[in-house]
């Protein structure tokens, strides 16, 4: 779970606007003329530059060990095709288990100390990958990795939410998001490079892998604590107007200006939401082919015939485009406020993918390749969507914590799974793995088409008891929302 607004915050929130905890957007003149547009600039330049490089080390030093095996990792380690799945397998394990854990601690302290402590903890780990000297090293370091990088996306996924309206929010989790196909296709370019290290201070070039782009990420976490921000209550980039405007325009929009306590009650309410299981099913059905497709790209490229370095360089391409792909998807899925027309699209070029890569002949491997871009280019877009829909769908600030928390820990279960698809023995076409994933991507086509139709209907039943008069008392007197159960809240599909 991640962590509703500090209430020291909000009382300061409540003293700039005169202890308006029932004041509303029509009753807030802006008289300093503050420019709506201008001000997102501001905070997109100030919030979302810091946490995308976060996510994407967070990527990279996750999916790298792909990059690894094909610069010997397996070979100096006399690790078996077995063992290294289960080296992938573990992340996840740790993953799962820590996530809750880890934002409970997010709670307790502040975005500002917790975001940039997480980050220096697995970049030593991600670090120490570089020196381990067999296979129980690896999976040890692997497990903690996932354990110290659990509290980072669900975090600040809600961290967001706090910031901007629901209608703003996926826009900004889908820039963030980026960062994960933009590590893939940095990643590449790292390995390429830093392969020609091999044997400085004698070391293999996989260990350098880790080395630096451990080291990398350690240096940018001590950087990051001066430009990590809380919350807007207290950014010292705002000035007071800027504060009470934000309080103002949030206000009618979501929950994220009310003081709310955590209780669990809230988050029983958001296990008995099927919205919120049906969000978790969303990212389960792609995760399984979003990781599994981040870590044995390489592998697959080098199976279709291309020497290591050539694989390590292919990688690029299908997460340029895939990054390209999901920021434009992002900006039409905003100005058209859909959410579903958009996932079914993306998830149907992913699927288009895997069938070009069970299908395409041997002596083809231009083909295949080609399948490996329609993947890429389909998953991330659609994940970006799915990852953000709770956030935008979802009120209560601690249901809204929970569902988040729900949706990355089942989803992370498909990722569980798939690390143990691409077996040696099913090398070279990987007709298990890709057949899971191209199963999964149905699924999600399933699962994405029934909630659109729960959500309209809902949203239908939400008019109606608007039309018989209920929910009109909030609407005259200001009230803020706090409930997904509002009338006024309309879910976004």
């Amino acid at each position: 779970m991640a962590v509703p607004m500090g209430e020291s915050e909000k009382v300061a929130l409540d003293r700039e606007n005169g202890n308006s905890s029932d004041v509303s957007d029509d009753s807030f003149a802006n008289p300093t003329g503050i420019n709506d547009k201008a001000l997102l600039r501001k905070l997109d330049l100030k919030l979302l530059p810091p946490l995308t490089i976060l996510y994407l080390l967070s990527f990279l030093d996750r999916s790298n060990i792909g990059n690894a095996k094909l610069d010997g990792l397996t070979k100096d380690l006399n690790i078996t095709g077995n063992q290294y799945l289960l080296t992938l397998t573990i992340y996840f394990v740790g993953y799962v288990l820590f996530e809750i854990p880890c934002n409970i601690v997010l709670k307790r302290t502040t975005p500002k100390f917790w975001l940039p402590t997480l980050m220096f903890v697995w970049g030593v780990v991600a670090t120490l990958l570089g020196i381990t000297q067999n296979f129980a090293g690896i999976v040890v370091a692997r497990f903690f990795l996932g354990v110290t990088e659990s509290g980072l996306f669900p975090g600040v996924v809600f961290y967001l939410s706090m910031w901007y309206k629901r209608t703003e929010t996926h826009y900004r989790v889908a820039l963030f998001f980026s960062a994960a196909s933009l590590a893939g296709a940095f990643g590449g370019i790292l390995a390429y490079g830093i392969g020609f290290m091999r044997g400085t201070a004698g070391l293999n070039g996989w260990r350098w892998i880790f080395i630096l782009e451990g080291l990398l990420t350690v240096v940018v976490a001590l950087i990051s604590y001066l430009f990590i921000h809380n919350y807007p209550a207290t950014a010292p980039f705002l000035t007071d107007h800027e504060r009470s405007y934000i309080h103002a325009r949030l206000k009618g929009d979501s929950d994220a200006t009310n003081t709310e306590h955590f209780a669990w009650s809230n988050v029983t309410a958001a296990l008995k939401d099927y919205k919120c299981w049906m969000y978790g099913l969303g990212f389960h059905t792609l995760s399984l082919p979003l990781y599994t497709l981040s870590l044995f790209l390489p592998t697959i490229i080098n199976e279709l015939g291309y020497k290591a370095a050539q694989a390590q360089l292919l990688t690029v391409p299908p997460y340029a485009v895939a990054t390209i792909l999901t920021v434009i998807v992002a900006i039409l899925s905003e100005r058209t406020k859909k959410r579903a027309p958009f996932i079914l699209a993306s998830t149907s070029l992913a699927i288009i993918g895997y069938i070009i890569l069970l299908t395409a002949p041997r002596s083809k491997p231009g083909v295949s390749y080609l399948g490996t871009i329609f993947a890429a280019a389909g998953i991330y877009p659609s994940t970006a969507i799915v990852l953000s829909w709770p956030a935008a769908n979802v009120s209560g600030q601690s249901k809204r914590a929970t569902a988040t928390a729900m949706t990355i820990t089942i989803g992370n279960l498909g990722a569980v799974l798939g690390t143990q698809l691409y077996r040696p023995s099913t090398s070279p076409r990987w007709y298990l793995g890709h057949g899971f994933a191209l199963g999964y991507l149905v699924a999600n086509l399933a699962n994405t088409g029934l909630l659109w139709v729960l959500l309209e209907r809902e949203n239908r039943a939400k008019v109606e008891r608007k039309e018989r008069g209920e929910g009109s008392g909030n609407d005259s007197d200001g009230g803020s929302v706090k409930s997904d159960e509002d009338v006024r809240f309309i879910f976004q599909t």
